[in-house]
């Protein structure tokens, strides 16, 4: 791995701490003493407006023009007595709705972690990708969770035969849908060494840094960036610079990330599948182990002068989970979350051509580059898995087809906010939730783009 060992950890790290950094609300004092007039405004509403995670509020969730945006943090004896001990979520699931009560962790806004999550609170979003990729399967070739650490460790033999018999049925169900064309990918690769390179560079490093870039930028534009235009009250949805889709949009698409490992776990966890470049082992024996060695997969990753990864080169690491590809699912997510992502009114002025009598309506040009961007990253992940022999075709496909699931049942995830809210108490810390541009432009509560005119609350 070489200089890779400590490099792409201190890039993950480095990431993740400019993200806080760049994220922060500078409009908030973490001490009281330090706090500025511009966050206590009559406009802001309290955090259950501001969230679909934020489940049904209570009467007194929402704070009134007399309470504590007023009060400041010079009363927070008065702040504490005005919340409700108790506050409402629901629990939806298919036809079954059950409203159930939770604590009310408001309670705890003054306390001194609490005050750090308000002026950081990217912190909670690092939080909570530290639980998607150490407690469930990130990438099922790539890193060390709890859920792969266990499939890895307890692996028998007979776990390395059915996975090499299950990578050898999705070659001949390829062969015979005539979609079998790993090959002649990584040959062209191989008569390439420069090509090759870089392609083992960019699956090996890009795929980890990438998605927490993305994560990142999405929190920045969907979020950040409307909070400070929305410092100045009653600015109208025309002036916000990021997205107007709010914070949802991000929230949406982290539980999105987080239901693709849930279902990924699953899938590899009962059809274990070895990637392609495992099967041509020397050491392994019997007829399967020959047919596999017979189409003459190279490990480039791995291999003499390689680009092995640190997420990738440890003994916790599962090698036998690549149906299906998240290499491929994540860089999906990302590309169409690109690509469709709703732009402010300023940014959407389109050209109109006239030729003729036929006028075309030609895109801005920050939505060309956009769509540009979300059609490249995923193309040029999906070369690199199948170039490298990580991953088979069908592996993609099935990235796809997880993505695609966890894309339109992410909210299920909700169900889980009661524990979190009994976490938090347990712990007594408030999470902020970000606030969101008014629905009036935005997604409604089923996720959906609703367009129009608004103002920022």
């Amino acid at each position: 791995m070489g200089a890779g060992a400590f490099i792409e950890p201190l890039v993950v790290i480095s990431l993740l701490f400019g993200g806080t950094w760049i994220n922060r609300n500078s409009a908030y004092g973490v001490f009281p003493q330090h706090r500025s007039r511009r966050e206590h405004t009559p406009h802001e509403r309290s955090d259950s407006l501001g969230s679909v995670e934020s489940g049904l509020s209570s009467p007194g969730d929402e704070d009134s023009l007399l309470g504590d945006s007023y009060l400041g943090a010079s009363s927070p004896s008065l702040l504490v007595a005005q919340e409700p001990k108790w506050r409402k979520r629901e629990i939806r699931l298919s036809g079954f709705r059950k409203v159930v009560n939770t604590p009310n962790t408001k309670i705890f806004q003054d306390r001194l972690l609490s005050r750090l999550l308000q002026r950081f609170p990217f912190l909670v979003e690092a939080w909570y990708w530290a639980l998607i990729y150490w407690v469930s399967p990130l990438t099922p070739s790539a890193g060390t969770t709890l859920g792969r650490a266990f499939t890895a460790v307890t692996l028998v033999k007979g776990t390395v035969e059915v996975a090499r018999q299950h990578a050898l049925q999705l070659i001949h169900l390829e062969q015979s849908l005539h979609l079998f064309h790993e090959l002649p990918i990584q040959r062209f690769f191989l008569a390439h060494p420069t090509l090759l390179t870089w392609i083992n560079r960019i699956y090996s490093y890009i795929h980890i840094p990438g998605t927490i870039l993305f994560l990142v930028w999405l929190y920045y534009y969907t979020t950040t960036r409307n909070r400070l235009i929305s410092s100045r009250p009653g600015t109208l949805t025309a002036e916000v610079d990021g997205s107007p889709a709010g914070p949802r949009l991000y929230e949406a698409r982290r539980r999105t990330m987080a239901v693709c490992n849930l279902l990924a776990f699953v899938v590899f966890t009962a059809w274990p599948c070895m990637p392609p470049r495992l099967l041509s082992d020397k050491s392994a024996e019997g007829p399967s182990a020959e047919e596999g060695r017979s189409y003459g997969f190279v490990d480039t990753v791995h291999g003499a002068g390689g680009e092995g990864s640190v997420w990738t080169q440890n003994r916790f690491c599962n090698q036998y989970a690549a149906m299906p590809s998240l290499h491929f699912g994540y860089s999906l997510l990302i590309g169409l979350t690109i690509m469709s992502i709703p732009l402010p009114p300023q940014r959407r002025r389109s050209r109109t051509l006239v030729f003729g009598r036929a006028r075309v309506r030609l895109p801005s040009l920050k939505r060309v580059l956009l769509v540009a961007v979300g059609v490249a990253y995923p193309l040029m992940i999906l070369v690199a898995i199948l170039a490298t022999a990580n991953h088979f075709i069908l592996d993609a496909v099935a990235g796809a087809a997880v993505c695609g699931v966890a894309w339109v049942s992410n909210r299920v995830l909700l169900n889980l906010l009661p524990l979190e809210d009994w976490f938090l108490w347990c712990v007594r810390i408030h999470k902020p939730v970000p606030r969101a541009v008014d629905v009036l432009e935005g997604e409604d509560e089923d996720g959906e783009w609703v367009p129009g005119k608004g103002v920022v609350v």
